[in-house]
């Protein structure tokens, strides 16, 4: 066999790490970019005693191709899955400014059905990521723990919760007075169910994933 054909055959693939990386990076800058457009134009407000229904599909629309992406892309799974479990966790870290919904609640800009809820339950599974970063870093197999998906599925839990109580409060206060639910539908709030959450659950998804596939 001629030396060049034989050097081409044992050239070692491409990996498509980074191309998936990258697209990711571009694909959340994009997301980002439409929530802001979205949130300036006044697209995610609702009538008063009405749901949500803007901001409600603000947050599903991305995790379903989010969901779709990992049915139908192996590769895109597969670099989630190799992800360092480490970093996800402590992104979820961020969860403790949940304490902002307690100050809008305390400033009479939030209603208290849903801050209290919505902010101490953020604020509990913020606290808590540090600790499993300290416990995964000291053991890796803690991931396969019962105690581990219980926090990850405490953390989705949480989102259900804050969602529920803002749709009472939005379709129970039918006053423009505040304190309403109207701010969560406007810049800067907005970003929060629109791209926050989604992004956490995205999360919580993929850490669950790796523990399953650590069990295994």
């Amino acid at each position: 066999m001629p030396a060049s054909v034989s050097q081409t055959a044992t050239l070692p693939a491409t990996s498509p790490g980074p191309m998936i990386g990258n697209t990711i990076k571009a694909a959340l800058a994009v997301w980002l970019g439409i929530v802001l457009i979205l949130g300036a134009s006044g697209a995610y407000l609702g009538a008063p005693g009405q749901p949500p229904l803007p901001v409600f599909a603000g947050a599903v629309v991305p995790l379903l191709v989010f969901a779709i992406a990992l049915r139908l892309l192996p590769a895109f799974r597969e670099f989630l899955l190799a992800l360092d479990l480490r970093l996800i966790v402590g992104i979820q870290a961020w969860r403790w400014a949940g304490f902002g919904f307690v100050a809008l609640y305390a400033n009479h800009v939030l209603p208290g059905l849903f801050a209290w809820p919505a902010g101490l339950g953020d604020m509990a599974i913020g606290v808590v990521a540090p600790w499993w970063i300290v416990a995964l870093s000291k053991n890796p197999d803690v991931a396969a723990s019962s105690r581990f998906r219980l926090w990850n599925a405490l953390g989705i839990l949480d989102f259900v919760v804050a969602f529920t109580t803002a749709t009472i409060c939005a379709m129970t206060i039918t006053t423009d007075t505040p304190p309403t639910i109207a701010p969560m539908g406007q810049l800067p709030l907005v970003l929060i169910p629109a791209f926050m959450v989604p992004l956490f659950v995205m999360l919580h998804v993929v850490a669950l994933l790796q523990a399953k596939r650590a069990r295994a």
